[in-house]
């Protein structure tokens, strides 16, 4: 090429020309690539800045996958908390049906008052169902009030009946009587000035029958109850005639009187605080029908169960325990144990947040933005932890039983509402995080385009006008060229 000699006029038009290939290179690059910055050589401040934009991105765009799948976490923890709620309304349902049901089976009996009689007090006893084993009884009979009073009369010693025995032995001691909840104790002072009218109305007092007697002392009660007679020492079990320093007297048996009419004994059942809320009696046409108020059977004893008849002797019969709300107990059951299943059953990605599992979501790049979620203390959310037990029948034989339940499945529901009302929260937070993120990753992006890609439009332009110079320099060339054939027009 040395050797070939070029005019100046095609020498500056190749020139131009080879330029004009050289901007055409790098225009085509430019619209193949869709950027004005390929490599650091092109712009090595945009281009460094621009890779630095997009790593980060990146980054943040590796860290949403994390972000979704804690929420899809989240959303199957709120499907458990959802359904064990639902669950517990059932619950509760059935708690309130429990109550509502008053289906206790009954039974009506005749009052047999021949077979009652009035030779022997007699008793209707009932156990079982609610009552329990211990037996409650109910007298059929009414109290004669002329029965004869329990009496202990002491043998020997000072002769009470005088006028004014001598008792000065018995200065300093003390007798006391005692029989249920009537207590009275007589202090013996000064004895020896003779004390007998005292002793006698002191001892008169609270229900006891006090009278001096040749013999000693003899004391009763017109109930017929049980005494309790307790003195200081032997002096004065010798002077008042008593055997002993603590005597106990039975009382006679009380003397039947009427049989009770169904009213009295309809009073009588109802009344009774042992058997409140467990037994109902009413008048059933002249017949005493009977509640059992229990889910458990209830043993009547002294009734002829053939003929459907109370008459104190030993038969027995059985009332039958509420049979829905036994059912009820059994449903109740049911649904508990769907507590635990449906908290089981409620992860996402090997994760279980109603399990105590521990959800960590990380928000920025560099690990300094995060959150933890978790249930309240890391507990699991099951029957067991919302204070939740199986309960048996009996535990519906009573209403105010019932009612404590009801409270208990109320708590469990206001403990699981509170759950969720904190899952959502997180919940809010990931996903506003998620689209804080999405719209940084977008920033990011759109600012590293920015200092790199090229204006299609505007190279477009430019490779028109390349092409149109390059057509110019390629005819600025033939004419330079025609001019340096000029001398062979000459030959």
């Amino acid at each position: 090429m040395s050797d070939i000699t070029l005019s100046s006029g095609v020498r500056q038009n190749l020139l131009s020309l080879q330029n004009t290939a050289d901007l055409m290179a790098t225009t085509q690059n430019r619209l193949a690539t869709g950027k004005k910055v390929n490599s650091a050589l092109d712009n090595p401040t945009n281009f460094f800045t621009s890779s630095s934009l997009q790593s980060r991105a990146g980054d943040l765009d590796s860290l949403m996958d994390s972000m979704s799948n804690g929420i899809k976490t989240l959303e199957a923890a709120d499907n458990g908390l959802t359904s064990i709620t639902n669950t517990l309304e059932s619950m509760q349902s059935t708690l309130r049906q429990a109550r509502q049901d008053k289906s206790f089976e009954t039974t009506s009996y005749t009052i047999d008052e021949a077979t009652i009689g009035t030779t022997t007090a007699k008793t209707l006893d009932l156990s079982g169902g609610a009552i329990g084993d211990t037996a409650v009884s109910i007298d059929l009979n009414t109290i004669d009030s002329t029965a004869t009073p329990a009496t202990l009369t002491g043998a020997g010693g000072t002769d009470l009946s005088a006028a004014d025995p001598d008792l000065s032995a018995l200065d300093g001691e003390s007798v006391t009587l005692t029989s249920g909840t009537d207590t009275v104790t007589y202090n013996f002072t000064n004895a020896a000035t003779g004390q007998k009218a005292d002793l006698l109305t002191d001892l008169n007092a609270a229900g006891f029958t006090v009278t001096g007697t040749a013999g000693g002392l003899s004391i009763s009660r017109a109930d017929g109850a049980e005494m309790t007679v307790t003195t200081s020492d032997g002096a004065v079990d010798s002077v008042i005639g008593l055997s002993s320093g603590d005597t106990s007297v039975d009382g006679v048996p009380s003397v039947p009187g009427s049989v009770k009419t169904v009213d009295e004994l309809v009073a009588d059942i109802n009344a009774d605080t042992s058997l409140k809320g467990k037994v109902r009696a009413s008048n059933d046409n002249g017949k005493l029908r009977l509640e059992n108020q229990s889910t458990q059977d209830m043993t009547v004893t002294g009734a002829a169960a053939s003929a459907g008849s109370v008459d104190g002797s030993t038969g027995t019969d059985t009332i039958e325990g509420n049979s829905v709300r036994s059912d009820f107990a059994d449903q109740f059951n049911e649904l508990r144990d769907q507590l635990d299943k449906l908290s089981d059953d409620a992860s996402f990605n090997g994760i279980n947040l109603l399990r105590g599992d521990n959800l960590k979501i990380t928000f920025n790049e560099t690990g300094t933005s995060t959150i933890d979620i978790q249930t309240k203390d890391g507990e699991t959310i099951n029957a067991g932890t919302l204070g939740l037990n199986d309960i048996e029948a009996v535990d519906l034989d009573s209403d105010t039983n019932i009612d404590s339940l009801l409270t208990d499945v109320k708590d469990a529901i206001n403990t699981v509402r509170s759950q969720s009302s904190a899952f959502g929260s997180n919940l809010s937070i990931v996903e506003n995080r998620q689209d804080f993120t999405t719209s940084m990753i977008n920033t990011l992006e759109t600012g590293a385009d920015n200092l790199v890609l090229a204006d299609g439009n505007e190279e477009a332009a430019n490779m028109l006008a390349l092409q149109t110079r390059q057509q110019l320099s390629s005819t600025a060339l033939s004419l330079a060229s025609q001019a340096d054939q000029a001398p062979l027009r000459l030959f």
